[in-house]
């Protein structure tokens, strides 16, 4: 099979260019393999000195031994060519499926490394989950959230592990409120602020199913409003924790009316993004003004795949 010897060709070109460019840019967490070689469906990240693996479904015919085989090839490649530690390569399996099942725990080895983005440090546990806890092809539009945060109410809903909420208390929000589901995920996120030199006690971290909260909070009378909102919902969830199933495709219209009726403040700014990759927006079913699609301009170097996610940032003029 020359597949192997591809591969290796291949990512010792890429690894030498993508170093290269993130060396320039000051740049610690990046891709430098993204399925460029359709018989080798791996994405190769590298968190510091850390390399995570994510193998994704083989369309060619292969037996299980076949690819057993081929992937103990590949890997012995990734240790030679990137020079990282055998402790230090993780490998995970994704597979095509619904719900929140990307969050779920795989291992309880609980392999965690503190990683530098934007000047800021957060935790990233490369064993025990799909997802490491920082989502690298969010980097730029981090970085557009930080930049519009002084001063500001921030609202961070399916905030995860509170990246985006660092990055705009670092960028001087008055107040960050962080909503999501998990306890783990919010303990998290404190963890980052705390990493930064933020004060945790200065901000929010509500676990709240972010539907029913909205709903519930829409009859309070003495509600928050907000100054700039990040909604990065997941594309489907039906955690057991919630009443009802969330879907972002038929939810979205529903769910960003809600923030700009009641909860967005005058001339308030949201970011909204979705990594569903078959996703349509249709502009005339929401609320929100000067709607700026903003995929490409936030679309990373180091992601082969343009279609990784989709963002909007949108304002209300009143």
């Amino acid at each position: 099979m020359k597949h192997p010897e591809m591969f290796r060709n291949r990512l010792g070109r890429m690894s030498k260019h993508w170093k290269k460019w993130a060396k320039r840019r000051n740049i610690f967490c990046f891709r430098v393999y993204d399925r460029d070689i359709p018989q080798v469906p791996i994405s190769v990240d590298l968190y510091e000195d850390f390399c995570l693996v994510s193998e994704y479904t083989n369309e060619y015919p292969l037996t299980e031994e076949q690819r057993e085989e081929e992937r103990a090839q590949f890997r012995s490649i990734l240790l030679e060519v990137l020079s990282v530690a055998e402790e230090k390569l993780f490998w995970k399996k994704r597979e095509p499926k619904k719900g929140i099942s990307q969050y779920e725990k795989l291992e309880e080895r609980a392999v965690s490394a503190t990683v530098r983005e934007g000047g800021l440090r957060f935790r990233v546990n490369l064993s025990d989950y799909l997802d490491t806890g920082l989502f690298l092809d969010h980097r730029f539009t981090r970085e557009l959230v930080r930049k519009e945060s002084a001063g500001k109410n921030v609202l961070n809903l399916y905030s995860y592990t509170g990246s985006f909420s660092v990055y705009a208390a670092s960028g001087g929000a008055a107040k960050v409120t962080s909503v999501d589901l998990s306890r783990t995920y919010l303990d998290w996120s404190e963890e980052n602020f705390r990493l930064n030199g933020l004060d945790s006690d200065k901000h929010s971290f509500l676990r709240e199913d972010v539907s029913e909260w909205l709903k519930r909070e829409r009859a309070n009378p003495n509600r928050e409003k907000f100054d700039l909102i990040v909604a990065d919902p997941p594309t489907f969830s039906n955690s057991k924790k919630m009443r009802d199933v969330f879907d972002v495709q038929r939810d979205y219209s529903f769910l960003l009316n809600s923030i700009f009726k009641d909860f967005a403040s005058d001339r308030a700014v949201l970011y909204f993004s979705t990594n569903f990759r078959k996703f349509k927006m249709e502009p005339d079913s929401i609320l929100w003004e000067n709607q700026r699609d903003l995929t490409k301009e936030t679309h990373p170097e180091d992601f082969r795949n343009e279609k990784v996610r989709q963002v909007w940032r949108m304002e209300k003029n009143s």
